[in-house]
């Protein structure tokens, strides 16, 4: 039965007080259910489910936490949405099957991938509307990361071998370097001097030298090598195996793979607290969400969520 305005009301209210109190909380959005999971991550456990627009992938959280951003690929638009409440505030029409969303480091943009289109939009968070359309070389972009000091996005393409590599200043792909079949997550250094680019189908995670914009070293891991984390600290980056159900850590000072953490059925992508203490998989085949302990690379909780989760946001 739908929710009255009254009883919505009351659980915004009540979702305000756990906010303003409670610990920082991790978003999870499960494209198969059309919802938002809001976990505790002081305890684990699954506080509030959001039902947001009909297949929600690509999820993001603002700087202050307060909005949510949602690609929702079946209407072919994002959802800014009030995390408190879960009311959705704005819709933004995209363009067809959006994937991937980030934000930037000053939290004034955000990157989506537009995969039928073969184009990533920016889209001005003060405003909620599309700003730059930009064409990639590659077909079928999937992830859109800002490197750290806002100059760089790297775009990787499910249908091509390479990333392209769009220079923001000029709004345009200046280099595409390949990866290997299928390239998929991204992740920066904090900084910004190596970016860690997973290809799927090549079972290998590409490590580019941000400077010369090259890849300098191909790490074998795991089966269908997918989303990619990095830990705040810079010393470990974390690759989900979707073949294996498991999550590779990788040692940044040698590139070496120091670990490899039984998750769920088909990992996916991933999201680390601030103070890196957590990280979050979503394991989509599982319906539900993987816990790490960082400090000890194992999994310590498997919470319930909704079906076929797909994204992870922290704060």
């Amino acid at each position: 039965m739908p929710m009255t305005g009254l009883a919505r009301a009351a659980a915004a209210a009540a979702w305000l007080c756990t906010s303003a109190f409670g610990a920082p909380f991790a978003y999870v959005s499960n494209e198969g259910s059309a919802s938002v999971s809001v976990i505790d991550t002081a305890t684990n456990k699954v506080t509030a489910t959001f039902k947001v627009g009909t297949k929600p992938r690509g999820i993001a959280l603002s700087q202050d936490g307060k909005l949510l951003y949602i690609s929702d690929q079946a209407s072919n638009s994002l959802l800014t949405i009030d995390s408190a409440s879960g009311m959705v505030i704005t819709r933004t029409t995209l363009g067809e099957s959006p994937e991937a969303l980030y934000l930037s480091p000053d939290g004034k943009w955000l990157s989506v991938a537009i995969e039928e289109n073969d184009m990533v939009l920016l889209v001005d968070t003060s405003r909620g509307s599309v700003q730059k359309r930009i064409k990639m070389r590659g077909k079928n972009p999937e992830h859109a990361v800002f490197s750290p000091d806002g100059k760089w996005l790297y775009v990787s393409s499910e249908e091509a071998d390479s990333v392209d590599i769009v220079d923001l200043a000029k709004g345009e792909v200046i280099k595409s370097v390949k990866v290997g079949d299928r390239p998929r997550g991204i992740g920066f250094l904090p900084d910004g001097s190596r970016a860690y680019v997973a290809a799927e189908n090549a079972d290998t995670v590409n490590v580019f030298d941000v400077e010369k914009a090259e890849v300098i070293e191909r790490i074998k891991a795991g089966s269908r090598s997918n989303g990619v984390t990095v830990h705040p600290n810079g010393k470990h980056v974390y690759v989900s195996s979707g073949g294996e159900g498991t999550v590779q850590v990788i040692d940044t000072q040698t590139n070496a793979i120091i670990a490899k953490i039984p998750v769920g059925k088909r990992p996916w992508n991933m999201a680390i607290t601030a103070d890196g203490s957590k990280l979050y998989v979503a394991c989509g085949r599982s319906n539900a969400v993987a816990v790490i302990d960082t400090a000890t690379n194992m999994k310590i909780a498997d919470i319930p969520v909704g079906e076929l989760p797909w994204g992870v946001a922290t704060r």
